[in-house]
């Protein structure tokens, strides 16, 4: 048994050394620069406890939250840094304007014209980038095709996707019906309403009534109407790599459980409160979801010369998986689900990504269906996974003077402890007592109501998920919130 553990931990080190290699080949030299609210992202690829892609560390890192140790032992520029002040939901995607002359000052002094890595291939990434810099980023173009809403349906039957993961719609143009038309129509009396471009959950009204029809006919049009569907909700990563033959191949990451509208997380209807991946999905709902999600990518590769990491969404109904939405992009999810490929021991799909988006190729990963197998079996659970919960704070707080930041902590009954530094959710196994806490506002910084306090992350194999359902805390779940916020509110609970 050692034998093996040993020849399986030497394999798992090779491929990490060779994505490495990769990685830097495909760099070149250039300085790489990471355009993300969050400072530290792909900090599980080179700040883990093993398996680490030293280049996949930015030289620079431009966004929104300031960084911690070591997830951000370089350069960064943050909006938040100077001002002891981190905005609520509506102001939390502006940070840009507040940085770009020092983003623009830093990398007109690098020596080699720079690699600008972001979501997809926003116009701010190509003015960085300069006419002689590389942007790593899906064309705007790509995704604001593949995520139109409206267009949902006729991309997933284009696609060849099987009839029973689709939700049937109704699309409107020019204003919306009356809701006993737009029932009638749909077949449901609580409908979903969708504006055809948006994310996050923010152009999403669940309608039940016609206050809520009244909120829906404000978003802007065309609208995606559909009934609702119960279940849990969930999001897949996906990687495409086109292959040697003119095709792609397609890998699937486990699927998560995503639990929405929790009040006590300040997760509104249709925003996600964070994401769990060691409960168990149906073998059957996972092998259907695999096959949908290479259908999906074959066709956007043909059609639309889709490559690189991109997302589903989808609702866990009790016969199987139903498709709500394709993100071509990078996704809310990617960093904490590329812990899933390391447990597999493998680099995470992002390093694949950001390789292959510079034209190289990726040798380190097995053929589609080996990975997508080893999906298949993750899926059923009791092997650690990981988890997180987005905490958003539901009034004006300041971070106390005396707060340690970002790390790992000890759950102490109902205290959490600072235990030490840390930067990956594979060093807090929950089970055992420990999460780390991430992204997390320096001491002293006032955060209005709907800002992002942190997310608080970990691995479990079950015992300490912290949701019991699509819209649940589990009693786990409700104890460690309280003690993340006796960090920020203390009260007579402390």
């Amino acid at each position: 048994m050692k034998h093996k553990d040993a020849q399986t931990s030497a394999q798992n080190a090779e491929r990490a050394r060779i994505a490495n290699e990769e990685l830097t080949h495909a760099l070149a030299g250039r300085p790489l620069i990471n355009f993300d609210r969050h400072t530290t992202a792909s900090r599980i690829a080179y700040a883990g406890p093993v398996g680490r892609i030293p280049a996949a560390r930015p030289t620079l890192s431009l966004g929104y939250y300031s960084s911690w140790n070591p997830a951000g032992a370089h350069r960064t520029i943050a909006a938040e840094t100077g001002t002891s002040l981190r905005d609520g939901e509506e102001r939390k995607h502006k940070w840009w304007p507040r940085i770009t002359d020092r983003a623009v000052a830093d990398i007109r002094s690098f020596e080699h014209p720079p690699v600008v890595a972001g979501w997809w291939a926003l116009p701010e990434l190509h003015d960085l980038a300069g006419p002689n810099g590389t942007v790593a980023g899906l064309p705007a173009s790509v995704r604001h095709t593949l995520e139109e809403k409206t267009a949902l349906e006729r991309v997933l039957r284009s696609a060849g996707v099987r009839k029973r993961h689709i939700i049937p719609a109704r699309v409107y143009r020019g204003q919306l019906p009356s809701l006993t038309d737009i029932r009638s129509a749909v077949g449901a009396r609580r409908i979903v309403v969708q504006a055809g471009h948006s994310g996050g959950g923010r152009g999403t009204v669940f309608v039940e009534d016609e206050h809520a029809m009244e909120q829906a006919s404000r978003l802007p049009g065309p609208w995606r109407v559909s009934a609702f569907v119960e279940g849990w909700s969930s999001n897949t990563t996906v990687l495409s790599i086109p292959d040697s033959r003119g095709g792609v191949r397609v890998y699937v990451d486990r699927p998560s459980h995503t639990a929405v509208d929790i009040a006590a997380l300040g997760a509104g209807t249709a925003k996600s409160a964070g994401h769990q991946w060691a409960t168990a999905f149906p073998s059957q709902g996972v092998h259907d979801l695999i096959e949908a999600a290479t259908r999906i990518g074959k066709w956007a590769w043909r059609t639309h010369g889709l490559f690189g990491l991109w997302g589903i969404d989808t609702i866990w109904t009790t016969a199987g998986p139903v498709i709500n939405e394709i993100n071509a992009r990078k996704q809310a999810t990617t960093e904490i689900s590329g812990v899933n490929q390391q447990l597999a021991g493998y680099p995470p799909l992002a390093i694949a990504h950001l390789t292959t988006m510079l034209g190289s190729p990726v040798s380190w990963l097995p053929h589609p269906d080996e990975f997508n197998t080893l999906t298949l079996k993750a899926a059923h659970g009791s092997a650690p996974a990981p988890y997180y919960l987005k905490v958003r704070t539901r009034q004006d707080v300041t971070t106390p003077y005396d707060f340690p930041g970002s790390g790992i902590y000890r759950i102490d009954g109902k205290r959490l402890i600072w235990e030490r530094a840390g930067a990956h959710p594979a060093e807090a196994n929950t089970d055992r007592g420990l999460v780390l806490i991430a992204n997390a506002p320096a001491p002293g910084t006032a955060c209005q109501e709907g800002a992002e306090l942190a997310t608080i992350e970990g691995i479990s194999e079950g015992p300490a998920l912290p949701f019991a359902g699509p819209r649940e805390l589990s009693r786990r779940g409700k104890a460690l919130l309280q003690a993340f916020e006796c960090l920020f509110v203390p009260t007579a609970k402390c």
